[in-house]
């Protein structure tokens, strides 16, 4: 791997662009990084083994935004693979997590062997396909299972038509692209990559959400709005009123020093500290209490709807206090922390609150509802925790919070005005080493291969951020689900790909239809939701020295 794979910039601020093919092996998305612009080194790669090559065309554009930030667009393509429409055949299964009825893509070969067979005496021309695990750092390594497909079509509509006779004959189809699978290089990939060099950047660099951390905003909106070089969008967030606020991170998020809420047990951050002159990367958790004289109380959200835990992870939790991506988890009994970054109606329903003031005096007690009063709190709490706040929070007296974000070393990460956390999953790399926690980050489960499959092994629009070895910061995305062409990188894919770029340190972001870059303000890239560009929770922002 080479460090100085961005080591030079441009010296006019204009925009530069260079061709170049090569070859690299099936599924290995590090090739991307090769047709880097001219005068920059392109870094070492090697394919996977066992993968054949296949010939790559790849042009990039550069340009300069301000000293110090440098925007490269480029287009990956491999015009000699061929993908098509299929139906795959999926196996029963059994979610870990609730115990109910789920289908995986992949089932045991006993399984595939008997679907195969029965699809053959029914008239069809099945497959087999040995599908294989990526390498993560904390799951099984070699075969993950069978899957069963039939036919390769041209048309999406032929599958279709073929997908539901064959679930007429008692088997569960979905439609499938074969471009989303590893085992072959994409069509096309779109990628945009931003570096910023806090070393050469007079700016700044910012995690916000926008003063309202219950409101969803588009990122280009935001970025507009604050006149920034070039922003991406952050982390995961609630998109179903089922799910709590829409808006409001499901995971750790703090702005200007503030937590806007509380981690999804231990997972990846980007810590922009200092507005962005010192970055980095590293697993996170969160804990607060609420103390009133001698008493004291675990605080497990903050501005989030009491007892619904978006992404799980926090103690008490059911049904799994691990972090789980998508899943919504419930505590019965539940005390969160609402602060002026709340800009919504506080919820109401069971349990009760208090209402403090700047300087943690109770002012008022009662029933849940209304809003946090500017420069003061609220403790919302349900179950024991209203029992608690009934019994200690009472008018006149204070309850103090303490608030602690650590590392996965236990080093308490002490945040000051100006530093600001981004929180989503899983770490990519770390210590310049491919490094995907993913099944402890939640987004797997070796034991269920009905959760997070195509979340996380197939290809999908990504979001990434990492830092290299000179300590400048790296964001990027890939398009995906074939906008403008592009099919996008699995989570491996990602991490080959910002490690290439010469990231020692790097996190996925959210992706999907959240995947977003925009540049002085405009939408840059092609975001994948049918509707356009997705609301979504917090930002990064570049900011220019002279923003607001």
């Amino acid at each position: 791997m080479n460090h100085r794979a961005f080591g030079r910039s441009p010296r006019s601020t204009g925009r530069t662009r260079t061709t170049a093919r090569t070859r690299a092996g099936l599924g290995a998305a590090a090739l991307l990084a090769v047709a880097v612009p001219a005068g920059v080194p392109a870094p070492a790669l090697a394919a996977p083994a066992g993968t054949a090559a296949v010939a790559a065309t790849a042009q990039w554009s550069t340009e300069t935004l301000a000293p110090g930030v440098e925007l490269r667009t480029g287009t990956v393509r491999h015009a000699d693979v061929t993908h098509t429409w299929t139906v795959t055949v999926q196996a029963p299964a059994t979610s870990r997590l609730t115990g109910a009825a789920a289908w995986a893509e992949v089932g045991t070969r006993s399984w595939a062997e008997t679907t195969a067979r029965t699809l053959r005496e029914a008239g069809y021309a099945p497959r087999t396909e040995s599908v294989r695990w990526p390498d993560y750092a904390d799951t099984p390594h070699g075969v993950m299972g069978f899957r069963v497909r039939i036919g390769a079509f041209a048309a999406q509509t032929d599958a279709q038509s073929t997908a539901k006779a064959v679930t007429a004959a008692g088997f569960h189809t979905a439609v499938a692209w074969t471009g989303y699978d590893v085992q072959q290089p994409a069509d096309r990939e779109n990628i945009r990559v931003a570096v910023i060099d806090p070393h050469r950047f007079k700016g700044t660099v910012e995690g916000t959400h926008d003063g309202d951390v219950a409101r969803r905003e588009t990122t280009s909106s935001v970025a507009a709005g604050l006149h920034s070089l070039v922003a991406v969008n952050g982390g995961f967030f609630v998109t179903s009123n089922a799910d709590g606020v829409q808006g409001t991170i499901s995971g750790l998020g703090a702005y200007d020093g503030r937590l806007g809420s509380m981690a999804a047990g231990s997972r990846a951050a980007l810590i922009l500290g200092d507005r962005g002159r010192h970055v980095r990367v590293a697993d996170l958790t969160t804990t607060a209490t609420a103390r009133a004289g001698t008493s004291s109380y675990a605080i497990q959200g903050i501005n989030r709807v009491p007892s619904l835990v978006r992404d799980c992870g926090r103690p008490g939790a059911t049904p799994s206090e691990h972090p789980w991506q998508d899943v919504t988890c419930r505590l019965t009994d539940d005390l969160v922390r609402f602060t002026p970054a709340f800009g919504a109606d506080l919820p109401t329903g069971a349990g009760v609150q208090a209402v403090l003031d700047k300087d943690g005096r109770v002012v008022s007690a009662g029933a849940r509802g209304g809003r946090v009063p500017a420069g003061g709190s609220v403790l919302q709490g349900i179950g024991t925790a209203a029992a608690w706040l009934t019994d200690h929070a009472v008018p006149g007296r204070h309850v103090l919070v303490r608030e602690d974000v650590r590392d996965a070393a236990g080093r308490r990460v002490a945040l000051d005005g100006g530093d600001s956390v981004v929180s989503a999953a899983p770490t990519l790399v770390r210590d310049g080493r491919i490094a995907i926690d993913a099944a402890a980050e939640g987004v797997v489960d070796p034991q269920d291969l009905s959760f997070g499959y195509a979340w996380a092994n197939t290809r999908q629009p990504r979001t990434m951020a990492g830092v290299d070895g000179r300590g400048r910061l790296i964001l990027a995305t890939v398009d995906g689900r074939r906008t403008d062409g592009s099919e996008g990188f699995t989570l491996y894919e990602e991490a080959l790909f910002i490690r290439s770029l010469g990231a020692v340190q790097a996190l996925n972001l959210d992706g999907g239809g959240s995947t977003t870059m925009a540049v002085r303000g405009i939408l840059a890239n092609h975001p994948s939701d049918a509707t356009g560009e997705r609301p979504v929770g917090d930002t990064v922002q570049v900011l220019p020295a002279d923003a607001g």
